[in-house]
């Protein structure tokens, strides 16, 4: 065999290989005087023939081109500048891995390929055979490695073969992933769940990354179906109050489809980001879980304000039967506990994935550091709260009336009237039951009447300081409000929610229909209120305000407690009312203030700042219950705020980018 050595770039010619020689034991069909070009070159002009022939706009190690001549067996492309990268990761030499890459080049040219796991087995052998002639040592499976790891990389190798020959199983398994994931949450906390679920999803990616780099729009496609399904599992739950009233199901049950259709989309979109960037990103597998978890993080935080805000169920709420580390958004918020966990499980990936690189050891300990930091600021934050014990303060009642929403309508003005007048007098009875509160708290919407003056009947008739969820009118607009009364029914504040629902209290489309048009309050403010001779203050927040990190307290304010009113009968006993109730136990732990949670059908609850609920009144039971409220402190998160959260969690994910980055290889 004639062997013809281009040398393209002169970095080549320091090291000392016999391209002859080894292309020659690779020649297995032993034909006489064929001939192979080998060309030595770097990877701007390796890229740019990737990119004109295999329609991959990157650098790779090796380029085969068989000619298909009795005479020219084909040309083969290997690049220093790779070979040097992939050499110093795997802890070999130049030397070595150039033979290898020779070998699988002549293979190639050959006929051989490894597009599927029986083709790929029987060429890997004959790469490892003819390297042993050699004197090189398997270049598949390191040394250290035992018979399980190689078997690993076989089952690893088989399933995403099998899955890329039979495509079709790729999605599928995607989309499983993305439906198993929901499961970490309220109500079934399983949180191995939607950390094996994101790990094999991220696996796949990265496989398909490393493997088969293919263009955007197509990995878009590739991801999709995780995000959809993530999504629609764990927000189908919001279109069962189209059939909560008859009279609203059949005016709107028309878009049960559309709506799911609508949050599979919205969901494959925003849910398969973070994928799409580890697809299509060049960076190193040690940096490639930073990449991950901060594109996952910065998905998380826009989620809070793109399209009016919807940042439900953040990864870090998978953590709530972990007390100290779910406590640690006390210092990192919601924000930095999503990045450390997702971090952690993008690292553990590339560890099992790429056992050679130290880079992926480091990054991996980088992760588990800043998971026992996290840690240790949550097991601080209970100490804090536990030596703040204050019972002194009001003693505050929750009511919680639990009729359904067809017991609230009424279809004729006397039907109306009746209805609003015997719900004044259950309301009337269930606060004036026995005891003595301070502050008597109602959910949201609960009085029957639209309230267009400043007296409220039922706190005087209860003599007590009331809060009462209600509609109220003025300057010809209706706004849904949290109406505070003294004990004279005079009433002193009005606090009107900001942050309407979409498509439930307006039309963010104009042409879609809406049960509500209501008008938006003005935003975060302190109510203070004299109790007796006591003053006391808090941030009031109507139904999902809560969910919003920076939506409820205003910048620099200190006030005694969050009181939020809601009414969730419209989900039944859905997931997401229990996904509610953690969603106000996380704004607890970021605030550092105790939280009186009045919700209509239930869950009502007195929760603490550190995220444990001391009482609540469990869904459907009509009743009332007394507690006070104590712990509030000023916590790291709310003086950084989110934004500034934000801002450190993407600095700490340059550096660390920065510090582990390697270029991304792919073996041809």
């Amino acid at each position: 065999m004639r062997v013809y050595v281009n040398i393209n770039d002169n970095r080549w010619k320091k090291y000392k290989i016999d391209f002859e020689k080894i292309a020659r034991a690779a020649n297995l069909k032993r034909i006489p005087n064929r001939e192979v070009s080998i060309t030595l070159t770097n990877d701007n002009e390796i890229q740019k023939l990737n990119r004109e022939y295999r329609n991959i706009d990157r650098p790779t190690n090796v380029l085969s081109f068989e000619l298909g001549d009795d005479l020219l067996l084909g040309d083969i492309y290997i690049s220093i500048d790779t070979v040097i990268q992939e050499s110093a990761a795997a802890n070999i030499s130049v030397a070595e891995h150039t033979a290898h890459l020779v070998v699988h080049g002549m293979l190639h040219l050959q006929g051989y390929d490894h597009i599927i796991d029986s083709d790929a087995k029987i060429m890997e052998s004959k790469e490892v055979k003819i390297l042993k002639k050699m004197g090189i040592k398997n270049p598949y499976i390191d040394d250290s490695e035992n018979a399980l790891c190689a078997r690993m990389c076989g089952i690893q190798r088989f399933v995403f073969d099998k899955l890329r020959t039979h495509r079709i199983w790729q999605y599928v398994l995607y989309f499983l992933c993305g439906a198993i994931a929901s499961f970490g949450f309220a109500p079934f906390y399983l949180w191995f769940a939607t950390i094996g679920a994101i790990g094999v999803a991220y696996w796949m990616t990265s496989y398909n990354a490393d493997r088969h780099r293919v263009g955007f729009w197509r990995t878009f496609v590739h991801v999709f179906p995780f995000g959809a399904a993530y999504a629609a599992t764990m927000f189908w739950w919001v279109l069962h109050s189209i059939y909560v009233v008859p009279e609203l199901a059949e005016q709107f049950a028309i878009w049960t489809v559309p709506g799911i259709l609508g949050i599979a989309l919205a969901g494959g979109i925003i849910f398969g980001v973070p994928f799409v960037v580890v697809g299509r990103v060049r960076c190193g597998v040690a940096a490639r879980p930073v990449l991950f978890a901060a594109v996952w993080t910065v998905v998380l935080w826009m989620r809070e304000w793109v399209l009016t805000g919807f940042p439900w169920n953040p990864i870090a709420n998978i953590t709530f039967n972990w007390p100290m580390l779910s406590n640690s958004m006390a210092t990192i918020g919601a924000l930095g506990l999503t990045f450390v966990i997702i971090g952690l499980v993008g690292s553990v990936v590339e560890f099992l994935r790429n056992r050679k690189s130290r880079m992926c050891i480091v990054s991996g300990v980088l992760f588990i550091l800043m998971f026992v930091m996290a840690i240790i600021s949550g097991y601080i934050n209970i100490n804090t709260i536990n030596k703040s014990t204050n019972t002194s303060g009001p003693i505050i009642r929750i009511v919680q009336p639990a009729k359904s929403q067809n017991e609230k309508i009424a279809y004729s003005h006397d039907d109306a009237v009746r209805i609003a007048e015997d719900s004044l007098g259950e309301l009337y009875r269930l606060g004036n039951m026995s005891g003595s509160p301070d502050l008597i708290v109602y959910p949201e919407t609960t009085y029957p009447f639209v309230v267009t003056d400043l007296h409220m009947p039922l706190a005087r008739a209860l003599a007590r300081p009331t809060i009462i969820g209600a509609r109220t009118f003025a300057m010809g607009d209706i706004y849904n409000a949290m109406v505070i009364s003294d004990a004279s029914g005079n009433i002193t504040d009005i606090y009107t929610k900001s942050h309407l629902v979409p498509f439930g209290e307006y039309s963010p489309l104009g042409f879609m229909p809406s049960p509500a048009d209501l008008s938006r309050g003005d935003g975060a403010t302190v109510v203070t209120t004299n109790i007796g001779d006591k003053s006391f203050s808090f941030s009031p927040a109507i139904c999902y305000e809560i969910i919003f990190s920076g939506a409820v307290v205003p910048r620099g304010a200190n006030p005694d407690a969050v009181i939020n009113i809601t009414n969730d009968t419209w989900f039944g006993t859905t997931p997401g009312v229990y996904q509610h109730m953690d969603m106000v136990r996380r704004y607890a732990i970021e605030s550092g203030l105790p939280i009186v949670r009045a919700n209509y059908s239930g869950i009502s609850a007195f929760v603490i700042p550190n995220g444990d609920i001391s009482s609540s009144l469990p869904v459907g039971d009509m009743g009332v219950m007394d507690g006070v409220v104590w712990g509030a402190h000023k916590t790291v998160y709310r003086r950084i705020g989110r934004d500034g959260t934000m801002i450190i969690i993407l600095l700490i994910a340059c550096a660390m980018m920065y510090a582990l980055h390697q270029p991304k290889t792919r073996h041809q």
